[in-house]
């Protein structure tokens, strides 16, 4: 007769097999897929408005250009540079800046929905600021073939401010 135990143990082991099973199926299916997928540039132009997380700022509106390479169909790497206002009350300058930052992007449902990091400085070009901070930005989105609609936390060191923004992209292959 069978004990509790080995009963256990067998019920363990195929669950084991079926799940380590579609693991490698799945990773199968990945590579074929990435063994044809046409690696190359993309570029996107994007619209951005975002609100500190302080009291420092009243918002922030900007504009970028984001150029990317796809590494697979899952991963790509960023260089992302622009320009961004971060807009204060009345009787103090404004801030304007332009971040240069590098970043990965990683597809992590349905090749549409991402998760970005991205690092890099902030360089104040207006009002008689010169400061240069450095920045980190994580971010999620989605993405299709044209258009791309990310939320992002974006830390500005120097400038003493971050913010969480919108970020609104069309973009096309290269």
């Amino acid at each position: 007769m069978l004990s509790t135990k080995k009963i256990k143990f067998a019920i363990a082991l195929v669950i084991t097999s079926i799940f380590t099973t579609a693991t490698i199926a799945q990773e199968v299916k990945d590579q074929a897929l990435d063994a044809n997928y046409d690696q190359g540039f993309k570029l996107g132009f994007g619209i951005n408005g975002g609100l500190p997380t302080d009291n420092a700022y009243d918002f922030s509106l900007g504009g970028d250009v984001r150029l990317q390479y796809d590494l697979s169909r899952r991963t790509s790497v960023t260089l992302t540079t622009g320009f961004t206002n971060l807009f204060i009350g009345d009787n103090v300058k404004d801030l304007g800046f332009i971040p240069a930052k590098a970043g990965f992007k990683a597809f992590v449902w349905e090749n549409r929905f991402y998760v970005l990091g991205e690092v890099g400085a902030g360089f104040a070009v207006t009002n008689g600021y010169n400061d240069t901070t450095f920045l980190w930005a994580p971010g999620i989105g989605y993405a299709n073939k044209y258009f791309d609609v990310s939320l992002r936390y974006e830390d500005y060191n120097k400038f003493e401010t971050n913010q969480v923004a919108l970020r609104l992209a069309y973009g096309f292959k290269l």
